[in-house]
């Protein structure tokens, strides 16, 4: 087996582990009101990561281009309080005029 295979299984079974001990928690653990506050803004945290990588970078450099105006519309929508598929639908449409016509 090729180095790749062994890094594929190591990686699968360190995932197992992982998810395995997740589950193994007992219960007074997790109902900590801290750790449910934490695990609360976890998936925001995340989200917010992955729109900020996504809108100001190109590969490897950081990039401010048509992306960049699609988010800034999307926050103007939600700002004007827009329901979320109007806030996609600008997000969307305004990037995607801005890389058109530049």
């Amino acid at each position: 087996m090729s180095i790749t295979w062994w890094a594929v299984i190591g990686t699968s079974a360190a995932a197992f582990a992982l998810k395995y001990l997740g589950q193994s928690i007992p219960e007074k653990f997790l109902s900590h009101p801290r750790i449910q506050r934490t695990n609360v803004l976890i998936p925001v945290a995340l989200l917010s990561a992955l729109v900020a990588v996504q809108t100001f970078t190109d590969k490897t450099t950081l990039a401010i281009d048509h992306r960049a105006l699609g988010l800034g519309f999307a926050l103007l929508a939600l700002v004007l309080k827009a329901p979320f598929p109007i806030v996609v639908i600008c997000a969307a449409a305004s990037s995607a005029i801005l890389y058109h016509f530049f």
